[in-house]
């Protein structure tokens, strides 16, 4: 993780910084606004530290700024991290104050939901700043777009790896079945793959095992289940020296952000064979959802958007086999392409034809 080229890290700034009269303590990362202004969604999340509240949102921004990139969005990355506890109540003070906050960077951020936050915050933090989406009414819940997404990437992944893009009969097992792993789950299913299922809630996994037949297993067994596919859709780090011991499947394509807990972790999958979907270019669907509300797409647009990550990881699977390199640092590669581009891009100005006295 090179984290020098983060345009800036908003901390100390009032009202976000801390105001322990309403409970709010975050964090504003914007990584990079070349593409655009930086889009990332707020997080609720009860860190242990401010340290590792800090890591995760400079992580995250970072990760924004490449999903939007290989998604083919005039947009940069960031996120906000709010520390607290997301089961919360009391809500309404907190989210006008993270608005105030994100209203004073001047259009410079956009934010929308993510772990811990809903539609329903969005509204609130909309009461103080326009720049926010996924407001309730308009593009609304990701996790649909997200889902068929990450969705279209695993059938990718198939294709490059068994040679058929379908997921009929296929073993994948789910980590993770609130909002984006359910609507996986819900599209698995009705392809005929197998589901193993697991999550920290009883609650969601009784919900999926009813409704589309999964099987489910402990959160922590979920590594050493024998599958075609892993689809991590819950928290990031999830692959680390720890579960690549017990890793037994030929591909892991997921709905959660930054599954590798450190780069190295990269080549240490593909040593053991294992087929790595870079998880910001397949999960991007949430990212495509809300730009569609930006620019006023309708829904169908989104979708069919988002059905494109199929294409953009068959390209990325191709140029590491062919360039001999990690799935990931082919993203990436990509990624750092199309913002090199667009960073040397000049207006044309009307009636001007000489590029050497153009500004």
């Amino acid at each position: 993780m090179h984290l020098d080229t983060v345009d800036q890290v908003r901390v100390g700034d009032p009202p976000l910084d801390y105001l322990p009269r309403i409970g709010c303590k975050g964090i504003i990362a914007i990584h990079n606004t070349t593409l655009g202004p930086a889009l990332g969604g707020t997080r609720f999340w009860n860190y242990a530290t401010d340290a590792e509240a800090i890591e995760d949102s400079l992580r995250l921004a970072r990760g924004m700024t490449y999903k939007s990139a290989l998604a083919g969005l005039n947009l940069g990355g960031g996120k906000s991290v709010i520390i607290g506890d997301p089961n919360t109540r009391d809500r309404e003070m907190i989210f006008r104050a993270h608005g105030r906050a994100v209203e004073s960077l001047a259009g410079r951020y956009i934010t929308a939901e993510d772990v811990g936050t809903s539609p329903a915050d969005m509204d609130f933090v909309h009461m103080e700043t326009d720049h926010v989406v996924g407001l309730m009414g308009r593009s609304g819940d990701p996790s649909p777009v997200t889902a068929y997404g990450v969705y279209m990437g695993m059938k990718a992944a198939a294709l490059h790896k068994y040679g058929d893009d379908s997921l009929a009969g296929k073993h994948v097992t789910v980590q993770g079945v609130g909002h984006v792993g359910y609507f996986l789950c819900e599209l698995l299913a009705q392809e005929g793959a197998q589901l193993t299922v697991s999550d920290i809630s009883k609650e969601k996994t009784a919900v999926v095992k009813k409704e589309f037949g999964a099987t489910v297993v402990p959160a922590k067994k979920i590594y050493e289940v024998k599958a075609d596919i892993f689809a991590p859709c819950a928290l990031g780090a999830v692959i680390n020296d720890d579960t690549l011991k017990v890793l037994k499947v030929g591909i892991i394509v997921g709905g959660a952000n930054n599954q590798l807990a450190e780069p190295r972790h990269a080549k240490a999958v593909e040593k053991k064979k294992i087929l790595y979907g870079p998880d910001y270019l397949v999960n991007a669907g949430g990212l495509i959802n809300v730009y569609a509300e930006i620019e006023g797409w309708p829904a169908e647009r989104s979708h069919r958007k988002a059905g494109e990550i199929y294409n953009t990881l068959l390209r990325i699977l191709e140029l590491a086999a062919v360039e001999k390199i990690t799935t990931a640092e082919a993203a990436d590669k990509v990624a750092e392409q199309r913002m090199d581009e667009v960073r040397y891009l000049h207006r044309t100005e009307l009636g001007c034809l000489d590029y050497n006295t153009c500004g």
